[in-house]
């Protein structure tokens, strides 16, 4: 089984979200390993219906395809009302999630 594993080696903004996602189109399972809400992703999908523009903070970025499995990792700091809010965005949007993220049971937790 093959695996392909991308991370930067800056504070950021080296294009990892949009390299996740084209790839993700031929992947199956998505796993975000490191990071919190403080950190962003945005993937801008050009579709039947025009353009789209997500913006994610703690789900991983080939979350917006249709197939992938997504993994929040141990290493994510989650913040449960931004989780939340993001899946529930996504939801709206007519992106199905059910049974396709999975959050690690270690993963550390910050509260307000």
């Amino acid at each position: 089984m093959p695996v392909t594993c991308v991370f930067g080696m800056q504070w950021g903004d080296e294009g990892k979200g949009r390299l996740v996602d084209l790839m993700a189109a031929r992947s199956d399972v998505i796993v975000r390993y490191q990071g919190g809400a403080n950190a962003g992703h945005t993937v801008v999908v050009d579709g039947a219906q025009g353009t789209a523009k997500y913006v994610l903070h703690l789900l991983p970025s080939g979350v917006i395809q249709p197939r992938t499995v997504n993994v929040v990792g141990n290493g994510v700091v989650v913040d449960p009302w931004t989780l939340i809010e993001e899946i529930d965005g996504l939801t709206a949007r007519g992106i199905d999630l059910k049974g396709r993220v999975l959050l690690s049971d270690r993963a550390h937790v910050v509260l307000p």
